[in-house]
């Protein structure tokens, strides 16, 4: 009778078989089903039979209506249209898009801009005009290492490293070197913490602190560090052109000294002159366009380096062969040598002993007379030492201490022979003076710009490859790089430069040339024109960047009149912001002093330094979700630590600076206040306000809290017994591992009844929550409801539970256990009931399934998995939860396993490695699986599980009777020997608890009997329908997804710890409750811990910084 042919020809599945006979049931039913094969399931062939003898014209074209299926698409029918293995979530596919559609948008997340609403909305309008940009692809070493050792060594390096030396000693230098670098150290580790935590866009620091700490410390911040920048674009043009008219070409001075004691004021005239002349050079080279000063900058990199590498050359050869750089000493006291050639008070001249031009400015005249001579020259003697004696001479123990000097004090040389006697004065200026009084205060704030820079990787985050690599290995190897040349370079100058000569300023005792040049080799030329080259090229950098960073702040739209720096050339350029910035550097180019402009500058750098830290420190100590940097050698107390060296170096550098710095960042504080900037970045201030209690609740009512600062706020809904206890307390448990103390918990119960009567019944039920929370450790609420309905008081827990902000953004529900066994059907009701109400209000759900199976507080799991099934996406709750979970001791030590399902349409290798890459954004570690399910036929057992799910919802429906009526059709089926179908009048109210009247008297009326007849004559039809009941074609789609789904998840995870699904939405058509109830049962079979998951509508995990 039976023939089965195996059908691999023809390129069906293995085990498939058609069976050929044209009589049997089985082609009739793939005739109606063409989706359905049978394999092998030979069991369930007479039900099969039965099920195609009945009549299925009410069933013949269903078509179940779903949000996204358009006309044309419902018109060309079959189940080509749904992906079968996602039956499940096809209504809400449209909102909550398939994984491998929402991998393949993120594989270019590596450089967008900052993710703010704002940025996103002008990324979408400007979508067609965007061109394709070229990718990333700088190294640590040309990206991050070159361009901060660049900004780093600058011409404090070269102009006062040698003068800070002789004036503070080695040791004084070596701390303040220390000081400076330990500062620098510290903020880049904090700096990198911060940087490594999402993708950083290219805006640098400020960026960095605006999204860390909010907009008022952002903008405050902001425009302190454009300020230092900018003041630091004035400093190295100061410092170019004192190369320029002291060392290249003194001829060029415009002003000249009038007497003898003008000198100081011409050479600032000057430089403000020179200066304003250079800056607007500097200005239009950058307007005209900044790749030429890209090009440029390694050219200015190969001068610092060539420039450091002579100076270390000179000091070895110095060691055998000390350059020849006499001194002239008259006594002790040091002499300007530009003014004479012979160190001596006479010369022989054709044998005759003549006055030499020593003795004529001391004596005013060219006769060997004593009438008018200076006595102090008279009474000591000229001689002359040698300026480098070199490595090997023993001249370091000299320049171990301080000789710190008051303004207008004469170099002297200690424990050299000298007659102290009263001079004239109008001689000083022959000798060499401090043009300046020094303290080891002042040097460390003329030192301190000399380790700023380190910056410049974050500032170029948008052109590495991998940023959150390059910047951290980057800068720390360019700190340690300059801090060891500054305490080499401290060390050198001490062993091999002679002390008075360090002292000297401006080379005045070593015929004008630059002191470090003396040391070098293979000529002082070297220096010189380098360090010109590198200070102009410095100064170009910072012109450069601060007009880009006023720009950025304006673009933010946080200081309102600031507007106007926002816009630019067509190209983007800050033309307006170029403006300000040349103005802004011409202030510091009038002081015209680079001992008076790099303390304030130090102000405006230390400002930026210490918020960095700080908000390191605030983002470690909140640890907040989103809190995950890729550098892990931080830590809040060394961020505290920077911090602290930061502040006290700001006091120590320059009291009354300080003072108005902090006093301009507080005023811009105030004003971004004031003025309301409405702006969420997902700072860490806005974390710290959700405990500051009234101030932080005013707060929180602006609106919803950014990505970044999203973490489950909980309201978990217990369920009490009779006795008013806990019925399932390990839901606390599981809430106090996924909170860890931190964030919202509110723990709500609803009692059932008229709240005058069962007042007492819920201060009691209250306490009893409130010990079970302090058993468990859950740190939170209680709220206790007394409704009517169990459903109406879980509905109103969901809509009222929290204060302003603080507002629970997820709710934990138990699973309705033992609802296929019981006849009330209230219990799943209410579930399916919260699940809809959850969905309604915007909230996440969180269903543990036998919960009773996981874990206390005191259990730890040394190994194992947690596994997460990533089906649709639902805004990113399945990749937090795991995150939060191993904050716990209990899941700490677990692996996280993500597999996500790959479709026939997708490709899976692609999508394992987009997966992978979105992963190591969102810097969580995970192992990644991608699971192919192909579009296999459905199954008979899938058929068969339908159909007696469908037949037991169908006769439950007509059990549900009330007792009156199932008496009255007993004694119909006893007098009229018939069976009679009655409708169900079983309703939702008469579920909750309504009660109808057990008597009821029943008046028979001419129409009520002629209903009766029809009654009886439909019942037969409507039994045999129980019997010979056709399966619902969606049901059947939706118990394929369920069962094959189960099968994969029950194959790779039914060892895993845990394992987190994506949870189906109930129907929209009420109709099909119970079914959803099964289609669960059957998802999530065999596994020991199931916790269903479902997202509110919003995304809570993002890669961004």
């Amino acid at each position: 009778m039976w023939k089965s042919v195996r059908m691999a020809q023809d390129g069906a599945s293995p085990g498939d078989f058609m069976v050929q006979n044209v009589n049997c049931p089985r082609v009739k039913l793939r005739q109606e089903f063409p989706g359905v094969a049978l394999r092998g399931h030979l069991r369930s062939l007479p039900k099969l039979m039965e099920i195609t003898s009945s009549s299925h014209a009410s069933h013949g074209n269903h078509k179940e209506n779903s949000p996204f299926l358009n006309s044309s698409e419902a018109s060309k029918g079959g189940d080509s249209y749904y992906d079968r293995n996602l039956a499940l979530f096809e209504e809400e596919l449209d909102i909550r898009p398939k994984v491998s559609s929402l991998l393949g948008k993120l594989v270019n997340y590596t450089n967008l801009t900052q993710g703010v609403k704002e940025h996103e909305e002008a990324e979408s309008t400007d979508g067609s005009k965007k061109k394709v940009s070229k990718s990333p692809s700088m190294g640590t070493l040309m990206g991050v290492y070159l361009p901060c050792m660049q900004n780093i060594f600058g011409v404090i390096l070269f102009l006062r490293l040698t003068w800070m030396v002789g004036m503070a000693g080695v040791l004084q230098s070596f701390l303040i070197v220390l000081l400076c670098c330990c500062c620098t150290m510290l903020t880049t580790i904090s700096m990198s913490a911060i940087a490594t935590n999402g993708v950083v866009p290219a805006g640098g620091s400020y960026f960095m602190i605006s999204r860390s700490l909010g907009p008022e410390f952002g903008g405050a911040v902001g425009l302190c560090f454009y300020l230092g920048t900018t003041f630091a674009g004035a400093m190295y043009i100061l410092g170019a052109i004192e190369i320029l008219l002291t060392y290249i070409v003194p001829q060029a001075a415009i002003f000249h000294p009038s007497g003898a004691h003008d000198a100081s004021s011409a050479m600032l005239n000057n430089m403000r002159v020179y200066g304003t002349v250079f800056l607007i050079l500097m200005a239009v080279v950058v307007f005209v366009g900044v790749k030429y000063v890209n090009k440029f900058a390694s050219l200015f990199l190969a001068c610092v380096v060539i420039s450091i590498l002579s100076i270390y050359a000179g000091a070895i050869k110095s060691i055998f062969d000390p350059p020849e750089f006499p001194i002239c000493m008259l006594g002790n006291r040091t002499l300007s040598r530009d003014q004479f050639d012979v160190c001596a008070k006479t010369v022989v001249k054709d044998n005759i002993t003549v006055a030499s031009k020593l003795w004529e400015l001391f004596c005013h005249s060219t006769n060997l007379t004593f009438e008018n001579c200076d006595e102090y020259f008279l009474r000591n003697n000229v001689t002359e030492i040698a300026g480098i004696p070199g490595a090997a001479s023993g001249i370091l123990k000299d320049n171990l201490w301080s000789n710190y000097l008051e303004k207008g004090e004469i170099l002297e040389k200690a424990h050299h022979p000298s007659d102290d006697v009263a001079g004239q004065k109008n001689n000083l200026h022959l000798y060499v003076l401090s043009d300046i009084a020094t303290s080891f205060t002042v040097l460390v704030g003329i030192f301190f710009p000399s380790v700023t820079g380190i910056m410049a990787g974050s500032n170029r985050s948008g052109d590495l490859k991998d940023a959150q690599k390059s910047i951290p290995v980057g800068t720390i190897l360019a700190i340690v790089t300059t801090s060891l040349v500054y305490f080499s370079c401290v060390l050198l100058f001490g062993a091999c430069i002679e002390g008075v000569v360090l002292r000297d300023k401006y080379g005045d005792a070593v015929n004008k040339n630059l002191v470090v040049g003396t040391l070098s080799w293979p000529s002082p030329w070297v220096i010189v024109i380098g360090s010109f080259f590198s200070t102009c090229g410095a100064g170009l950098q910072s012109l450069t960047g601060a007009p880009r960073l006023l720009q950025a702040i304006a673009k933010d739209n946080i200081i309102p009149f600031l507007w106007i720096f926002g816009h630019g050339k067509a190209n983007g350029e800050p033309t307006w912001a170029l403006l300000l910035t040349a103005l802004i550097a011409e202030l510091g180019i009038l002081i015209a002093s680079l001992d008076m402009v790099a303390p304030i500058l130090s102000m405006f750098f230390l400002m930026c330094y210490l918020f960095v830290n700080l908000a390191c420190a605030v983002q470690t100590l909140l640890r907040t979700p989103n809190w995950r940097p890729r550098f892990k050698y931080y830590h809040w107390a060394l961020s505290f630590l920077g911090m602290s060296i930061c502040l006290a170096l700001m006091f120590i550098s320059s009291w009354y600076y300080a003072l108005v710095a902090m006093l301009i960042a507080g005023m811009i504080y105030k004003y971004i206040e004031y003025q309301g900037a409405e702006k969420e970045w997902g700072d860490g201030i806005r974390g710290l306000s959700l405990s500051a209690a009234r101030y932080a609740l005013l707060r929180l009512e602006e609106g919803p809290p950014h990505t970044k600062n999203w973490r489950p706020q909980l309201l978990v809904l217990l369920k009490l017994d009779e006795d008013l206890h806990v019925k399932y307390p390990r839901l606390l448990t599981f809430a106090s591992q996924l909170k860890a103390g931190k964030g919202l918990t509110i723990i709500g119960s609803v009692i059932q009844g008229n709240f005058l009567e069962t007042y007492g019944e819920a201060q009691a039920a209250e306490q009893t929550i409130k010990n079970m929370m302090d058993i468990e450790k859950v740190k939170g609420f209680c709220q206790v409801v007394v409704a009517n309905k169990v459903r109406e008081g879980i509905a109103h827990l969901i809509q009222s539970c929290g204060l302003g902000g603080m507002k629970h953004n997820t709710v934990v529900l138990g699973w309705p256990y033992g609802w296929r066994q019981s006849e009330d059907p209230r219990s799943w009701k209410t579930f399916i009931g919260t699940v809809r109400c959850t969905t309604a209000a915007h909230l996440a759900l969180l269903v543990p399934k036998n919960v009773s199976f996981y874990p206390s507080n005191h259990e730890r799991y040394n190994e194992g998995n947690i596994d997460v099934w990533w089906i649709v996406h639902d805004g990113g709750m399945l990749m937090l939860l795991p995150f939060l979970l191993k904050q716990h001791k209990v899941w700490r030590k677990c692996k996280m396993r993500i597999f996500t399902v790959a479709q026939m349409d997708d490709n899976s290798i692609q999508m394992k490695k987009d997966l992978a890459t979105f992963l190591y954004q969102l810097r969580i570690e995970a192992e990644v699986e991608v699971v192919e399910m192909h579009n296999s036929d459905i199954s008979a057992y899938t058929y068969e599980r339908t159909l007696m799910m469908e037949q037991r919802s169908q006769m439950l429906r007509q059990m549900r009777l009330t007792k009156t009526e199932r008496e009255r059709e007993a004694q119909l089926v006893k007098d009229r020997h018939s069976i009679a179908r009655l409708e169900s009048l079983y309703s939702d109210e008469e579920d909750e608890g309504d009660s109808v009247p057990e008597n009821i008297q029943m008046t028979w009326t001419k129409e009520k009997c002629d209903a009766e007849k029809r009654n009886r004559g439909s019942g037969v039809g409507s039994f045999r329908d129980l019997i010979s009941i056709k399966p619902n074609q969606s049901n059947v789609r939706r118990m394929h997804t369920a069962v094959k789904l189960n099968e994969v998840i029950v194959n790779r995870s039914h060892d895993a710890r845990l394992v987190l699904l994506n949870m189906p939405g109930p129907p929209k058509n009420t109709d099909g409750d119970e079914n959803y109830m099964e289609f669960l049962e059957v998802l999530t079979e065999g596994l020991e811990r199931v916790l269903l998951v479902r997202g509110g509508g919003r995304e809570v995990i993002t890669i961004y910084s």
